[in-house]
């Protein structure tokens, strides 16, 4: 005897909690995520009067999608706060606030819990989480300009903000040892 299909929510919601599991996502990297998967793996409806050995489930809807996902943040599976907030604490150490909010922006978190969960979750300021980095990459004196700027483009790709790069490599000295033109470089910045 045959069993009937599945509904399309079942099976998004199977495959959502499986996504949820292995760590938090937004709502609009978690819809992203069920389209692509639920597309690939043929998870939907059978048309009607097909049994489903004959004919293949249609891709789900984007309404039974946010059906399930109104369904787990009902329940307090999916949150957005949740997940901004963990992404947060798992990266802070290695990235600045602007590579933090960029990567937000990305999984779908909008701009006031983005600005709010950077601000909870700021352990250090952005100075004292530069020099962590700084030091786990380099921890010696650029020898040159051209160290000094590869230095300062490490962390500005890190994230960190001009500033406080330009105060981190004068707080630790390095620009007073420096050549002039790497001073020189350093104000036109």
């Amino acid at each position: 005897m045959k069993t009937p299909p599945q509904s399309p929510q079942v099976t998004l919601r199977a495959l959502a909690i499986k996504l949820l599991a292995q760590r938090e996502h937004s709502r609009a990297e978690l819809a992203r995520k069920l389209a692509a998967k639920a597309g690939r793996m043929g998870v939907g409806a059978t048309p009607a009067g097909h049994t489903a050995t004959t004919q293949p489930p249609t891709p789900p809807t984007a309404e039974d999608i946010d059906k399930v996902l109104d369904q787990l943040e009902r329940q307090g599976l999916l949150s957005d706060t949740r997940a901004a907030q963990a992404y947060v604490r798992g990266h802070a150490a290695r990235f600045g606030a602007s590579r933090l909010a960029h990567s937000l922006r990305m999984r779908g978190i909008d701009a006031e819990l983005i600005d709010a969960s950077l601000a909870q979750e700021e352990i250090e300021d952005e100075r004292t989480r530069a020099a962590a980095v700084w030091r786990s990459k380099f921890n010696s004196v650029p020898r040159d300009a051209r160290e000094w700027a590869r230095q300062a483009r490490f962390l500005q790709g890190r994230g960190f903000a001009v500033d406080v790069i330009r105060r981190l490599l004068r707080e630790l000295g390095k620009s007073s040892d420096l050549p002039q033109d790497a001073q020189d470089m350093e104000t036109e910045e």
